[in-house]
């Protein structure tokens, strides 16, 4: 778990942080751009709903990395937004979404941390 104070550099902070993290899983054909986008909207979302600090949390099996940031708000029911239009449409994404529960509101993403490489038009 990575935890930052909810302010405007969150997001870049966190996505620099859980990219180091990531590396050291030995997943050569992870989309560090699609991974560094999905961290820093899904923080941007948490950091925009509220709250003093979020927390990133990342897991993996099976090729799939997991990107969950909470921002620990469990009182406000309603709060809890989207996952970010320029997150769900990542080539690498292959799953998104947002909920509320006891630690508060999530934001998540699946990435695809072996991808088929792009095809190329001749």
């Amino acid at each position: 778990m990575l935890a930052f104070r909810a302010d405007q550099w969150a997001a870049r902070k966190a996505a620099g942080e859980a990219a180091l993290a990531v590396a050291e899983w030995d997943y050569p054909l992870l989309d560090e751009h699609d991974f560094l986008k999905a961290v820093h909207g899904l923080v941007h979302a948490a950091v925009a709903a509220g709250g003093k600090r979020v927390s990133v949390h990342l897991a993996d099996q099976d090729a799939k990395v997991l990107v969950m940031v909470l921002n620990h708000l469990a009182d406000e029911q309603d709060a809890v937004g989207q996952v970010p239009a320029d997150v769900a449409v990542l080539r690498t994404v292959e799953a998104c979404g947002s909920h509320t529960d006891h630690d508060g509101h999530a934001w998540w993403a699946l990435l695809d941390a072996q991808p088929r490489p792009k095809k190329h038009l001749a």
